[in-house]
């Protein structure tokens, strides 16, 4: 059974700095590229980030280019989104997401069950 378990979220105020991370199992984590989806109040799913199976190629969405980092460590089964600089635009609840950039749709067949950031003075 896949499961997909988020940490990290919490309040942090504008400029602030925020790790995400997602415990992965029951499947082959080194083999899957991983994304981290976000959901803000009254909006639908938004891709934020997606890396590589080996975590050597990266995209993200314009607006968090420059201040979120996406990672990956396959020996914990572990993915990571470092966020800095945080905006209250940022607030939103953040998944992550088994595979890669799907274009056009954010329908991922497995994603974890969320956790909640919120940026505000």
């Amino acid at each position: 059974e896949v499961q997909l378990v988020e940490s990290g979220g919490g309040l942090v105020q504008p400029g602030g700095s925020l790790k995400l991370s997602c415990a992965a199992s029951g499947f082959t984590f080194s083999t899957y590229a991983m994304s981290w989806v976000r959901q803000a109040p009254g909006k639908g799913l938004e891709w934020v980030s997606s890396i590589s199976s080996g975590g050597g190629s990266r995209t993200y969405v314009d607006s968090v280019k420059g201040r979120f980092t996406i990672s990956k460590d396959n020996a914990k089964n572990t993915l990571y989104l470092q966020m800095n600089s945080l905006k209250p635009e940022d607030t939103a609840v953040y998944y992550c997401a088994k595979g890669g950039r799907l274009y056009g749709s954010t329908s991922y067949i497995y994603r974890g069950q969320g956790t909640q950031v919120t940026v505000s003075s």
